[in-house]
């Protein structure tokens, strides 16, 4: 990867848009360092980031923009939560399902679908933010009445995730890769740098232990992410021959290729489903009844990290990995398309029994794959069960957390493609000139 960014930077074109993608990045971590007008959650967040929470998780994601209380403190989170959600609907409701097939001028129009959904969901988020850190307004800003303040900053919030969606569009469409994936991509670096200056911090001249300690978290890091990029590369190749055709006085088919079917195809949204439906009771209990019993309870026995959280968690997953899989992968689809192409599977009937087969592999490759997000999830919680007390493990889980390390390992094999994608074109325009 480093070669090749080497080698792109050789390239005028390809120099111009690592460096405007560059720009509007430092762009996008200037505006999370500016600090909404009389808003304060350095102190509210700051015991946040044990385990994963609804507010730790978009603060992840925004590379502690929330707890600063910054303007774009939001971050990529509303328009992340849109796009899953259209994506769901558009499975479910047929009008946006054929919209989605009419071409160039139907994914137009499902984009601003979305961004409209990512403006109500910023709106929505940013009043329950106010409403949930309503005690850290500084009601003695510029005079003003709490109210007023309050609707100054959900208005401040909600703008600046508008505005980090036009960021991410215009990466897209000026820089290399997709502009959502490298806001996020770097606001976890940003949060992991935190961290580790963090632990760094609380080493003494003398405490080897916490010297010791960083050594394994290193150790272990290491091992995660490459199991995590072997899983992310890993694919069954399901092979499919084609007959040959006889159209006119040529000859077409006649040779083999095969189905790519990645081994960990549904990412890390399993995890972010099911993340989000555990914390999101928590949240609304949190800001509408705070003092609540059933609060309380959900605290006690469903709150993260909690043993009931953990089981529950994983049964989520597994559940959102099959339904996901069942969305992205349609054997029935993928079937239609070979039988009428003339293509088949060697010994499989073309047709339904086709679709079962490839709809068996599906289903075994998603349980693995169910498996292995399920213990990338879990890895944090049992970790601080492990070190409760530890004030460095405590930073160093807290800088890479399993989610943020599937998230950057999927966006830095995309931008990899995408830099290896236009170099290959400089050549064969090169070639054709």
């Amino acid at each position: 990867m480093f070669k090749t960014l080497v080698n792109a930077f050789k390239v005028k074109d390809l120099r111009k848009k690592l460096l405007i993608t560059l720009g509007l990045l430092v762009l996008y971590r200037v505006g999370c360092a500016l600090v909404c007008p009389g808003f304060d959650l350095s102190s509210a967040m700051a015991g946040s980031s044990e385990g994963t929470t609804f507010f730790s998780l978009m603060n992840m994601l925004s590379g502690d923009a929330l707890s600063n209380g910054a303007i774009l403190a939001l971050g990529v989170s509303p328009y992340i939560t849109a796009s899953i959600v259209i994506q769901l609907l558009t499975v479910a409701i047929p009008s946006l399902q054929n919209l989605s097939r009419q071409g160039e001028d139907g994914r137009r129009k499902i984009a601003f679908y979305t961004r409209i959904a990512a403006l109500v969901l910023a709106l929505a988020q940013s009043i329950g933010i106010v409403i949930t850190y309503r005690s850290y307004i500084n009601t003695s800003f510029l005079n003003l009445p709490l109210w007023l303040i309050a609707t100054g900053i959900v208005l401040i919030l909600t703008a600046g995730a508008m505005f980090t969606v036009w960021l991410g569009e215009k990466i897209t469409q000026i820089g290399i890769a997709n502009g959502m994936s490298m806001l996020i991509f770097v606001g976890i670096i940003s949060s992991a740098g935190k961290g580790i200056a963090t632990a760094i911090g609380q080493i003494s001249g003398s405490n080897l232990e916490g010297l010791w300690s960083i050594i394994m978290y290193v150790a272990a890091l290491v091992l995660i992410f490459g199991f995590i990029v072997f899983m992310d590369l890993s694919e069954r190749r399901v092979q499919v021959k084609y007959a040959k055709q006889i159209k006119g006085r040529k000859m077409y088919g006649g040779q083999d290729t095969f189905i790519p079917i990645k081994l960990n195809a549904s990412g890390v949204m399993p995890i972010i489903f099911a993340t989000s439906l555990l914390t999101l009771p928590q949240l609304v209990m949190s800001i509408f009844w705070p003092e609540s019993s059933a609060y309380y309870w959900y605290q006690n026995y469903l709150g993260t990290n909690s043993w009931v959280y953990i089981v529950v968690l994983a049964a989520l997953i597994f559940a959102f990995a099959f339904f996901y899989a069942q969305i992205t992968f349609d054997t029935d689809d993928i079937s239609r398309r070979l039988q009428q192409q003339g293509g088949f599977i060697p010994g499989i009937r073309p047709g339904k029994t086709t679709s079962d087969y490839l709809r068996r592999i599906s289903r075994r490759i998603t349980l693995f794959s169910a498996f292995f997000l399920a213990i990338i999830a879990l890895i944090p919680s049992l970790a601080f069960k492990a070190v409760p007390n530890d004030i460095i493990m405590t930073s160093l889980v807290s800088a890479f957390s399993t989610t943020g390390l599937m998230i950057m390992v999927s966006v830095a094999l995309e931008f990899d493609k995408g830099l290896n994608a236009q170099m290959l074109m400089r050549n064969y325009k090169g070639f054709l000139d």
